[in-house]
């Protein structure tokens, strides 16, 4: 089977209601009002940089406050990574393809300060072959630099992205691999506007769909 290189946001992990956690701590903060997750929902997918922008220009905050702002956010971060679930039959997932010799990896946009910790509390830190966060390369998702990175530190030019968002799916089109979509993960835009090749509901599904994808 071809290697299989996972996002995590959205894909593996219930992240937003962490990131909404961190959010609101930073607004309480602030002396701003709350946001709903839905709203935060909007923020999240390229990373801590753009999530800083959407959130200035959706609060009284100014784009001068963003320097002073992000360690706290990230401090925020990373305590709520604490609490984060996995998807339901994720792990499981992981590890069968494991058993089966196939090579996995993961790249996401989160930066490394709250994805180390986010790994640990979810049992990933020593999953896979290769991890890539937002800020180890100069360019991040939907730039297909970090997914080829994956792809060539597991032995090979290409492979099976799965993801679950707007950002993903470009990655992977940008890249030309194949993409399978978790029904589940976060998005703004519907399932169906997105560019994908297999969507799924259930992680008992994926070991089909990728032995298809590879065949």
């Amino acid at each position: 089977m071809l290697p299989v290189v996972f996002d995590l946001d959205g894909t593996l992990i219930d992240s937003l209601p962490d990131v909404t956690k961190a959010v609101n701590l930073l607004l309480a903060e602030e002396g701003q009002p709350l946001l709903e997750t839905s709203v935060v929902n909007t923020f999240v997918g390229s990373g801590e940089q753009v999530l800083m922008q959407r959130l200035i220009a959706a609060t009284a905050f100014e784009p001068v406050d963003a320097d002073r702002l992000m360690p706290r956010f990230i401090t925020h971060y990373k305590m709520a990574a604490l609490d984060t679930k996995l998807f339901p039959g994720a792990r499981e997932a992981l590890d069968r393809l494991l058993a089966a010799g196939v090579p996995i990896g993961l790249c996401t946009n989160k930066p490394r300060a709250p994805l180390v910790p986010t790994l640990e509390a979810a049992g990933l830190d020593n999953v896979f072959g290769v991890v890539v966060a937002g800020d180890d390369l100069p360019k991040r998702k939907p730039d297909p630099a970090p997914l080829f990175h994956c792809f060539q530190k597991l032995g090979s030019e290409t492979g099976i992205y799965v993801g679950d968002s707007e950002v993903d799916a470009e990655t992977a089109q940008r890249a030309g691999v194949p993409f399978v979509i978790y029904a589940h993960g976060i998005r703004v835009s519907p399932i169906e506007d997105i560019p994908h090749d297999v969507v799924f509901d259930d992680f008992g599904a994926l070991d089909a769909i990728l032995a298809k994808l590879s065949s």
